[in-house]
C-alpha cells in the first residue's frame, strides 16, 4: 500500500508563500493523478487542486486559481503545491491524496491520503 507524507506547512503572514510537498512511498505513484485538499476547523474537507499522472493537465478550485500551482516530479515520487499570495482564509490542514479516476474534485474518488500538514496564515 502506497503511503503519502506531506511536509512544508507552517505559519506565514498574509501575502506570503509556502511550498508543500507530498512524497509517495512507491514508484506506482507515477501512474495516478494526485490531488491536494484542505480542511479548516469546523468545515468539510475541500478540494484545492489536482494533476494528471504526466503533469500535463491541472485543475484548481476557483478560490486558489492564479495563486496556487500544483506540480509533480515522478522521478522523486513527489507532488508539490506552491502557494503564493496567501490569505488568512487559506488556513487549514492540507492533505495530498491519490486519485483512482483522474482530476475530479470529489474526495471519494481518492483512495490513499496523507496525514496532513498545517498551514496557518496570519493577518
Amino acid at each position: 500500500q502506497v503511503q503519502l507524507v506531506e511536509s512544508g506547512g507552517g505559519l506565514v503572514q498574509a501575502g506570503g508563500s509556502l511550498r508543500l510537498s507530498c512524497a509517495a512511498s512507491e514508484r506506482t505513484f507515477s501512474s495516478n493523478a494526485m490531488g491536494w485538499f484542505r480542511q479548516a476547523p469546523g468545515k468539510e474537507r475541500e478540494f484545492v487542486a489536482s494533476i494528471t499522472w504526466s503533469g500535463s493537465s491541472t485543475y484548481y478550485t476557483g478560490s486558489v486559481k492564479g495563486r496556487f500551482t500544483i506540480s509533480r516530479d515522478n522521478t522523486k515520487n513527489t507532488v508539490y503545491l506552491q502557494m503564493n499570495s496567501l490569505k488568512p482564509e487559506d488556513t487549514a490542514v492540507y492533505y495530498c491524496a491519490r486519485s483512482r479516476t483522474g482530476l475530479y474534485p470529489d474526495p471519494w474518488r481518492y483512495d490513499v491520503w496523507g496525514q496532513g500538514t498545517q498551514v496557518t496564515v496570519s493577518s
